[in-house]
């Protein structure tokens, strides 16, 4: 089979190649360039840099398969980049990594893949993909190493995508691909994960965000559930659900937190904890992986990555006509702490993702 992998440098997309080629697969290497790199900017990010693209470039040379760079930049910067700014304006906390894998990283790559007249597109992701037994549909299932999974960024894939997507390091612990990078020799075997993401430098996010987008750097008052003033801020994209430290507030009794963001009224409000904990949600842009259920379902539902998925009740909403999204509502047995505007919520029974969405607030 002729499979393109998207190679990022790092060890994970490259013991995924190496598997690949092993396997006596006809393997293509694609490394993303997503910004302006001409002036050296390797502080950009902690990933995708030229550093990364070299590194790419060695292993591929490495395990003797061809290499080739797409220059990805104006759909990174529409696709990824933009929507990351108008969300922390909006008071909202993005999840760039979901956007990325999804609208851009299968999408694009798809494209990419029918002109090299490939049949599938993969990925180091820790994930897994198979066929549904009843239906015949493709499933998206976690990786077996419960600390590296990644379904979680990939509830977005329709069948199409799913249909020639791999994974093929979904099936082995993280220890195990170090392993076998090291045994291959690859350059990359002790390479550190990146941690942060990739077009933030130095991790400085609200910074970012400012420039890009000046109005959301102003201003406003910080107040309490019952509208009361307590401080001052410096915009709301410095702030999220949950936030406790950073606030600049002091002579309160007992700790404050982030309880909800107001962006028209340029209002931060806070409260206790017990505040934050909420047992519904209601998502928007949802996309069910095999098949829209006709009535509830019950569900294990993570609201972040490193969230543990907790028991719900899911049920399918009218779709919003404004925006011709699926919704759906989400009923947790028990209260969950910040449930946050922005990021995604998943579905799962078991390990295997039922589908997920993107929350809008709590209902």
């Amino acid at each position: 089979m002729k499979i393109v992998i998207a190679m990022s440098g790092g060890v994970d997309s490259s013991v995924a190649a190496a598997l690949l080629a092993e396997q006596g697969h006809d393997v293509v290497g694609l490394s993303m360039q997503l910004y302006d790199q001409s002036e050296g900017q390797t502080s950009f990010g902690s990933c995708c840099t030229l550093d990364d693209l070299h590194d790419a470039r060695r292993v591929a040379a490495a395990i003797k398969i061809p290499h080739y760079i797409v220059n990805f930049e104006r759909q990174f910067d529409a696709q990824v980049v933009s929507n990351f700014v108008r969300e922390y304006a909006s008071g909202r906390t993005p999840l760039p990594c979901a956007r990325c894998n999804s609208d851009l990283k299968f999408a694009t790559l798809l494209d990419r893949a029918r002109g090299f007249g490939a049949d599938a597109v993969a990925t180091g992701h820790y994930a897994r993909v198979d066929r549904d037994p009843a239906s015949g549909r493709h499933r998206l299932r976690r990786g077996v190493d419960p600390s590296k999974d990644q379904a979680y960024f990939l509830f977005s894939l329709t069948q199409a995508q799913l249909a020639r997507a791999i994974f093929p390091v979904g099936d082995r612990p993280k220890a195990l691909v170090r392993e076998y990078a090291r045994e291959r020799r690859l350059p990359v075997a002790d390479k550190p994960d990146s941690q942060e993401i990739c077009f933030i430098p130095d991790n400085d996010y609200a910074s970012f965000v400012a420039r890009r987008a000046p109005e959301a750097a102003r201003g406003g008052a910080i107040v309490d559930e019952q509208g009361q003033q307590l401080g001052t801020h410096d915009g709301i994209h410095r702030f999220t659900i949950g936030q406790r430290k950073r606030l600049g507030l002091s002579g309160s009794d007992a700790p404050l937190y982030v309880l909800q963001l107001r962006p028209d009224a340029h209002q931060v409000v806070v409260g206790p904890k017990a505040s934050l904990e909420q047992t519904t949600l209601t998502a928007s842009g949802v996309n069910w992986i095999v098949e829209t259920p006709r009535a509830a379902v019950r569900a294990e539902v993570q609201i972040r990555h490193r969230h543990e998925a907790a028991p719900a009740t899911v049920r399918v909403l009218e779709r919003d006509p404004s925006t011709g999204s699926d919704r759906a509502e989400v009923v947790f047995d028990a209260p969950q702490v910040a449930i946050t505007p922005g990021q995604a919520v998943v579905f799962y029974d078991g390990d295997v993702v039922l589908g997920g969405g993107w929350i809008e607030g709590q209902s």
